[in-house]
C-alpha cells in the first residue's frame, strides 16, 4: 500500500510595506532640503514610485557638516568616554535585531534583493559590524616610546574629526555599518549620503541612531545626487576626511575633489574584475557551487564578484556543463517571495548596462549558453547568463559588468593564471580553488588583490579587512585596519 509523504508548506511571501515620503537628518532634525527639492525611490521590481526622499545639495551638506563640527567640536561626544560610545553602538545593534523583518523588507523592496539574502546576510553582517567596533570603542590605544635621552614620549590615537562618507546602492545597510562603525568608534562625527537609488534603510538606521542616544549631530544623513551632494561633501572645506564606496570612476573624481580642497583623508573602495581560478584538483562540485554564487549572488551586483572565471583546460567543458545547469534552475522573480534566489537589477540604468555588455559578449564572440534576456515585461529583471569560450581582450573579461553575466575562460597552468589574472586595472579579490596546499599559497602570493579566498568565496566577517591593490582602492575597511582611516597619531614628548 503506498504511503503518503508529507510535505512542508511553502513559507509565506513577507509583505511589501508602504513608506512615507522621506526628509533628512541634520544637527538631530528631520528636515525637508534648503531648496524644497525631492526625488523619488522607486521599486525595482516594476518601476514605481516607493516615496518621495528631500533632495540634499550643497546648502544640506554644508549645514550637515555645521552640526557635525558643533558635535564633534562642542557636544558630549568630544567629552564621551570611549565605553560610552561602544554601548550607543551596541544599542544601535540591539535595536537593528528587533527591526530586522522591517529593515530587510526596506533593503529588499528599495534594492530588489530577495528577501531572504535580506534576512540572511545583509543585517546580521551589519550587526554584526557594529558589534565588533563597539568593542574596539575603548581599545583604540597608542603607544610608549623609548626614545634617547631624559624624555617620556607617548603617542595618542585621535578622532580624525567630521567624516563625510558616500555609500553605493548594492549593499545600502552593509556599507553604512562598514562606515559607521568604525568612524563612531574612534570618536568621529559623520555626514553619509546613501545612493540615491537606494536611501530609506540609511534613514531608518539613522532614526534608530536617535532613538537610543546617540547626540546631535553626531550622525547626520544627507540623500541627493553624486555630482550635487557628494561633489559638495568631497570638496568641502570643513569635511576631514572623506570615505567613499563606488565604481572607480567616480572614485578618482572624489579623490580630485579632496585634494582640490583642503587635502582631506581619502579612502576608497571601488570596483573590481576578480579572477577565480578552478584548477582541476579542486572538488569540482564544490568548485561550482562557489563560482555559481560568487558571480550570481545580488544578482550580480558585487563589486568583488568572480566575474573572471578562469578553468583548467582538463575539467573545463565538464564544469561548464554542470555550471550551466545550475544558472538554468535559478529562480528569477519577486524578491519578498522567499523560493526567489535572483531579484531586479537596482535601475533602468543598470538594467540597460547589463544588457550592453551582454550584446557586446555576442559580437565579440564569446558563446552563451543560457540567458541572455530579460524576465518579464516590467521590473528590471534579467535572466542568469553563462558565456563560454570567453577572450581575455573580450570587453566582458575586461570591464566590470555588475550584472548576473559569467564569463568562462580556459588556462593551462599555473604560471600562466597568475599573469593573466594580474593583467587587469583592478586588484581587489580573487579566489582560488585546488586541493593542492602549495598551489593555493602560491596562487595567494602571487595575485595582486586585497583578498584571496581559497576553496570558498566571498567569505566576509567584521574582523578581516577589505579593500583592494591598484585602482580597486585605498585603504582597508573592517578589522583593526579600519580603524587607521578615522584616526589621527599624535606623538607627544616631555621633557623629564
Amino acid at each position: 500500500m503506498a504511503t503518503a509523504t508529507a510535505t512542508a508548506p511553502a513559507k509565506p511571501k513577507h509583505v511589501k510595506p508602504k513608506v512615507a515620503d522621506q526628509q533628512m537628518l541634520v544637527g538631530g532634525k528631520w528636515v525637508g532640503s534648503a531648496s524644497g527639492k525631492t526625488f523619488e525611490t522607486l521599486d525595482p521590481t516594476d518601476g514605481s514610485v516607493i516615496c518621495r526622499v528631500a533632495e540634499g545639495d550643497r546648502a544640506d551638506i554644508d549645514l550637515a557638516v555645521k552640526a557635525a563640527r558643533a558635535a564633534f567640536e562642542d557636544g558630549p561626544w568630544s567629552r564621551m568616554n570611549a565605553a560610552e560610545r561602544g554601548r550607543l553602538l551596541n544599542k544601535l545593534a540591539d535595536a537593528m535585531e528587533t527591526h530586522k523583518e522591517e529593515l530587510a523588507t526596506l533593503e529588499s523592496l528599495d534594492n530588489g534583493k530577495p528577501i531572504n539574502d535580506s534576512l540572511a546576510a545583509d543585517l546580521p553582517l551589519s550587526i554584526a559590524c557594529y558589534r565588533y567596533y563597539a568593542g574596539w570603542a575603548d581599545k583604540v590605544t597608542g603607544q610608549t616610546l623609548p626614545i634617547a635621552g631624559p624624555y617620556f614620549s607617548y603617542t595618542r590615537h585621535e578622532p580624525v574629526g567630521v567624516v563625510g562618507q558616500i555609500i553605493p546602492w548594492n549593499f545600502p545597510l552593509l556599507m553604512q555599518a562598514w562606515k559607521w562603525g568604525p568612524a563612531l568608534a574612534c570618536g568621529n562625527t559623520v555626514v553619509l549620503k546613501p545612493a540615491e537609488q537606494t536611501p530609506l534603510t540609511a534613514l531608518r538606521v539613522a532614526q534608530l541612531a536617535q532613538e537610543v542616544g546617540f547626540p546631535d549631530g553626531v550622525i547626520n544623513v544627507v540623500p541627493g545626487y553624486g555630482p550635487t551632494a557628494g561633489a559638495a561633501l568631497s570638496s568641502h572645506m570643513d569635511v576631514d576626511k572623506i570615505a567613499f564606496t563606488g565604481e572607480t570612476g567616480t572614485g578618482k573624481i572624489v579623490m580630485k575633489a579632496a585634494a582640490d580642497s583642503n587635502l582631506k583623508r581619502v579612502s576608497l573602495e571601488l570596483g573590481g574584475k576578480s579572477p577565480n581560478i578552478v584548477f582541476a584538483d579542486c572538488d569540482l562540485d564544490a568548485a561550482v557551487e562557489g563560482a555559481y554564487f560568487g558571480l550570481f549572488f545580488n544578482q550580480g551586483q558585487c563589486c568583488c564578484a568572480g566575474s573572471r572565471l578562469f578553468v583548467q583546460e582538463s575539467v573545463y567543458d565538464k564544469f561548464v556543463e554542470k555550471v550551466t545547469a545550475k544558472a538554468k534552475g535559478r529562480k528569477v522573480g519577486d524578491p519578498f517571495d522567499p523560493a526567489v534566489e535572483q531579484g531586479p537589477q537596482v535601475s533602468q540604468e543598470q538594467f540597460d548596462r547589463v544588457m550592453g555588455y551582454i550584446d557586446a559578449g555576442q559580437k565579440d564572440g564569446a558563446k552563451m549558453l543560457v540567458g541572455g534576456g530579460r524576465v518579464g515585461e516590467k521590473g528590471y529583471f534579467i535572466q542568469p547568463t553563462v558565456f563560454c569560450d570567453v577572450a581575455d581582450e573580450m570587453k566582458i573579461a575586461k570591464e566590470e559588468i555588475f550584472g548576473p553575466v559569467m564569463s568562462i575562460l580556459r588556462f593551462k597552468d599555473a604560471d600562466e593564471v597568475i599573469a593573466r589574472g594580474n593583467r587587469t586595472m583592478y586588484g581587489l579579490a580573487a579566489a582560488v580553488w585546488t586541493k593542492d596546499v602549495q598551489k593555493a599559497l602560491r596562487l595567494a602570493n602571487g595575485l595582486r588583490v586585497g583578498t584571496v579566498w581559497v576553496n570558498c568565496y566571498d567569505v566576509f566577517d567584521a574582523g578581516a579587512p577589505f579593500g583592494g591593490f591598484k585602482m580597486s582602492g585605498l585603504g582597508r575597511e573592517l578589522g583593526q585596519y579600519a580603524l587607521q582611516l578615522y584616526t589621527e597619531v599624535k606623538t607627544v614628548t616631555m621633557a623629564l
